[in-house]
């Protein structure tokens, strides 16, 4: 399979395929145990720009890579095959008169195809492959439009293709998948935008769509395991963008991440923990009941990085309420803050020395 998936998915100084991929102060994505193996041997530049990193450089887990890896595998067929040139079988595509079981094979072979050919993924853009795929994805055979998703999710992975690809329209048969796809096909529709907004630029441009923040929201009441948790890694990725963060709590995102975190989705603490930055979503946070409590069980049960997030919501609402200072000291905050104190995570530390900071300015603590 590493043979067969993007050289993006593999890991710069191991070449293998990522696991857990992290980025670096650089901007540069690593597997972690690469990178950590990197650092461990006292190494304190960027593998890649050969730039001086920081004593203790922070590794970022790139979800939105890790998810895409994921549902590439997922969707990707395992078989190779021969078939024809690539150009022939996007000339039979764009074809009127091609019938269904054609462009079923079709759209398979190209899939199987760009999954790990970043220079022929840009060609079939350059061949007017995009519209047919597009046109796919509007079928109303499940089988048709899971096969142009998928082609279309390997499409999106190429940087110069993600922006080419709103222009065409994508977002808006996308968006039509999030409502009334299968399982499956919403999975791939979340993974999708998360892909095309990997893209600053684009991440604007994507949430001014009508009903593309609406329709992930949707999709994290309606949906199953990985849909939510897509639906979730998407909003993540798009409301990194400040307008977005609004536009997601006036869809009334934050008391359902609140439920789903809850229930044990812990992407939706990531969410939330942006969704903070702004005062409208301070405020949804604050009417939410046992919106603390729940923040709380994520320091205590949660991995590292949902601490992290943890960490930093809580800390913003205590900052803006005393009161909330006082029902997270009755949740028991305190008792996990020492043993948080002891983490060799720098940024846990950190950001529990900051809470620990504003509870004694809220005098919530001596």
């Amino acid at each position: 399979m590493e043979t067969q998936l993007p050289d993006d998915f593999k890991c710069p100084i191991s070449l293998e395929i990522m696991s857990d991929p992290v980025i670096l102060p650089s901007g540069h994505t690593f597997d972690r145990a690469s990178i950590q193996r990197w650092l461990d041997a006292g190494h304190r530049t960027c593998p890649i720009t050969k730039l001086p990193l920081p004593e203790h450089p922070c590794l970022i887990p790139n979800h939105a890579l890790r998810s895409l890896i994921y549902n590439y595998t997922l969707v990707a067929p395992s078989k190779s095959q021969p078939c024809p040139q690539p150009q022939t079988l996007v000339s039979a595509l764009t074809s009127p008169s091609s019938p269904l079981e054609t462009k079923l094979k079709l759209l398979t072979q190209l899939a199987r195809l760009t999954k790990h050919d970043s220079a022929l993924r840009r060609k079939l853009t350059e061949w007017g492959a995009a519209p047919a795929v597009l046109k796919c994805v509007e079928s109303d055979d499940s089988n048709l439009q899971e096969k142009s998703l998928s082609l279309l999710l390997n499409l999106s992975l190429d940087d110069d293709n993600k922006v080419g690809l709103v222009a065409e329209g994508a977002i808006n048969r996308v968006v039509k998948v999030l409502r009334l796809g299968s399982p499956d096909c919403r999975a791939i529709a979340a993974t999708i935008i998360t892909s095309l907004a990997v893209v600053e630029v684009s991440k604007a441009t994507i949430g001014a769509y009508p009903d593309v923040i609406q329709a992930l929201v949707w999709l994290l009441i309606s949906g199953q395991g990985r849909e939510k948790k897509e639906a979730a890694t998407a909003l993540y990725a798009l409301c990194s963008f400040s307008d977005n963060r609004r536009r997601a709590i006036d869809c009334g995102a934050v008391p359902i991440l609140v439920g789903l975190l809850n229930s044990g989705l812990e992407r939706a603490i990531e969410v939330l923990g942006l969704l903070v930055k702004c005062k409208e979503g301070i405020d949804e946070m604050m009417k939410v009941n046992g919106c603390v409590k729940v923040l709380v069980h994520v320091l205590r049960n949660g991995t590292s990085r949902g601490i992290q997030y943890g960490l930093f919501t809580l800390n913003c609402l205590c900052n803006c309420c005393k009161r909330l200072c006082f029902e997270a000291i009755n949740q028991g905050v305190l008792e996990i803050c020492m043993g948080l104190m002891e983490e060799e995570n720098e940024k846990i530390r950190r950001y529990t020395s900051s809470l620990v900071q504003t509870l004694r300015d809220k005098h919530a603590i001596a």
